[in-house]
């Protein structure tokens, strides 16, 4: 941060979780073309972090290590920080920061996650005291992966992921495959050799189930680079995609084990071991203020 960030209105390291879709099931259409899902979400400890420096002024700057990669038009922190200055009619701006540290184009909702962060944290920081309910409704103009981060609670989600009952499912540790190759979760929902007519199934009943990802074959088919990683992973652990990839996880029980096999990681394959977390990182920041 620079200098002009010491200021006594800074506020640092402020979460963006990843979240794994520990299942995915695509289960119709809707009119609008938006997708129902039945999906369970977790967090995990591997973050973006948000800086904030909160002005009189009500300009809306974004120092990023990725500012080359997407424009502002397009950039979810900057669309939520006016969708909330807008709604809750701010007259004040702010300096965010970003350290991205999560893969673009992974399924691990990197970009929804910083959304989220910068409602949660400049609804706290403006003091605008809206609900999380009121952000998430934001939230959900922006993406629907954002009402789960705002939410803060490993979540099993309905609709196109906006319906959310708390779950705690175990909170394992993941080794977490980061395969060299971006997949558009816009092209994955309009490919239409995706799984559509899942059955629906209640939420007790598929917590006991075996875990799927009805998006999975679909994408390892299109690029081999994540079948090349799935194949590699499933033999240490039980392993599958997190929402549309390309990034593919394996399920421990003990830290040591992930470690083990991260060691084993081929020259041409980078990944991460990162714990499950049923309390989002964002949401134990929150409660820090």
């Amino acid at each position: 941060m620079t200098s002009t960030s010491s200021h006594k209105s800074a506020s640092i390291s402020w979460p963006a979780p990843a979240k794994l879709n520990l299942f995915l099931h695509v289960t119709g259409q809707r009119a609008d073309g938006y997708h129902e899902l039945q999906t369970l979400f977790q967090f995990i400890d591997h973050c973006d972090y948000l800086d904030f420096h909160i002005t009189d002024t009500p300009d809306l700057v974004l120092h990023s290590n990725i500012s080359d990669s997407v424009a502002d038009s397009d950039n979810l922190i900057l669309k939520a920080a006016k969708s909330l200055q807008r709604y809750a009619q701010y007259e004040g701006g702010a300096h965010i920061w970003l350290d991205k540290l999560l893969p673009m184009g992974g399924g691990l909702g990197g970009g929804s996650s910083d959304a989220a962060t910068t409602l949660v944290a400049l609804n706290a920081l403006w003091k605008t005291n809206l609900s999380p309910s009121k952000l998430a409704e934001i939230g959900l103009t922006l993406g629907a992966d954002v009402p789960v981060f705002i939410n803060g609670f490993s979540a099993f989600a309905e609709g196109v992921g906006e319906k959310l009952i708390t779950v705690e499912p175990t909170e394992s540790w993941y080794l977490v495959i980061v395969p060299n190759v971006h997949v558009s979760t816009k092209d994955i929902f309009q490919d239409p050799d995706l799984p559509r007519n899942t059955p629906k199934v209640d939420i007790n009943t598929l917590m006991t189930r075996k875990w799927t990802n009805d998006c999975q074959k679909l994408v390892t088919t299109r690029h081999p680079q994540v079948a090349n990683a799935l194949s590699w992973l499933v033999e240490y652990a039980p392993s599958r995609m997190t929402g549309t990839g390309a990034c593919v996880f394996g399920e421990f029980t003990h830290s040591q084990q992930a470690l083990d096999a991260l060691a084993e990681l081929p020259a041409d394959m980078r990944g991460f071991v990162a714990k499950g977390m049923n309390k989002s990182p964002l949401q134990i920041r929150l409660e820090q203020l």
